[in-house]
């Protein structure tokens, strides 16, 4: 039996597909070039890429983002029909791909626009439906980005092409340079050491920080698709818990079914450190890097506390 996130995955998918075709079947939107406009009009599906996408375009871009709501499922996201004139009037748009948010693509799809530039991180990162869609827990994929974006705006609007330079180059070096530096402490400090999760999100991040990540792949994959989880993956779970064979334990406090509330349960009544991960800002209004870095800095404290190191 499909769990409640995939059950609201197929009702938003096929409720997004109706209201873009009510809305914008047929429509069609052409915008001069950016050259003659001051301001870049930027939308992003997420809030993690929009982020990044406003401090790569600095005050040469509006950007707005459309999943803002840290309870809100970009899996099962529902777009407005807001939602789909901001699309309409864009002239760059970032989505996740990957299978992460169809609704997003259906947008574009519904409303083709000429002369929009659009990045699908998924289709740019050689990603497609079934594959780990968190990419924004990927540092190397994160720099990739950051780079594709700045390299877009100056095509869009090559009269401030030096100033995209600038503040992509500003966002690397100092803007992400706790993001960095906490990353790499972590890995020099704890590099081997066994550790646990809940879904697929910490996947990308695991190895870039050294850490071990012992949890089943197919486990972590059910979770994060919403999809049966396999007995003999839970039966492993279970057994690395009580058995103590993880050092922490690291969950999405956005995707918490009742069956991964009680594996968190049960690794904090084993004496097991758990640390928070979320997959979109929280707080709403903070910096994709402030984000990280919060909670780059909770997964250190825990390690910390299992290991004394």
């Amino acid at each position: 039996m499909f769990s409640l996130r995939m059950h609201l995955l197929a009702r938003g998918a096929v409720g997004s597909a109706l209201l873009v075709v009510l809305l914008l079947a047929g429509c069609g939107t052409t915008f001069a070039n950016s050259a003659n406009s001051k301001v870049v009009q930027v939308v992003a599906a997420e809030n993690f890429w929009g982020s990044i996408a406003a401090q790569v375009g600095g005050s040469h871009v509006h950007v707005t983002s459309i999943i803002v709501d840290p309870n809100a499922d970009p899996h099962s996201y529902e777009p407005t029909a807001q939602d789909a004139r901001i699309v309409a009037d864009a002239q760059y748009v970032v989505i996740n791909g990957a299978g992460y948010d169809p609704w997003a693509k259906q947008l574009l799809q519904a409303n083709p626009v000429s002369g929009r530039y659009e990045l699908d991180v998924g289709e740019f990162l050689g990603k497609h439906a079934g594959d780990n869609p968190h990419m924004w827990y990927n540092p190397d994929y994160v720099t990739a980005v950051v780079n594709k974006i700045r390299d877009d705006l100056k095509a869009l609007d090559p009269a401030d092409a030096g100033a995209y330079d600038q503040s992509a180059q500003a966002f690397l070096t100092t803007g992400l340079q706790r993001y960095h530096a906490l990353i790499a402490s972590i890995k020099a400090t704890y590099s081997g050491t066994p550790v646990g999760a809940t879904e697929s999100i910490f996947s990308y991040l695991a190895p870039a920080l050294g850490l071990n990540l012992i949890t089943p792949s197919s486990y972590l994959n059910a979770v994060s698709e919403g999809t049966d989880i396999a007995a003999a993956d839970e039966a492993t779970v279970e057994t690395q818990i009580t058995s103590k064979q993880i050092k922490i334990l690291v969950y999405n406090s956005q995707n918490t079914p009742n069956n991964i509330q009680a594996v968190v349960n049960l690794a904090r009544s084993n004496g097991i450190p758990v640390a928070t991960i979320t997959e979109t800002l929280t707080p709403a209004t903070a910096s994709f890097q402030d984000w990280q870095s919060a909670q780059l800095q909770g997964i250190a404290n825990a390690l910390h506390t299992a290991t004394g190191k």
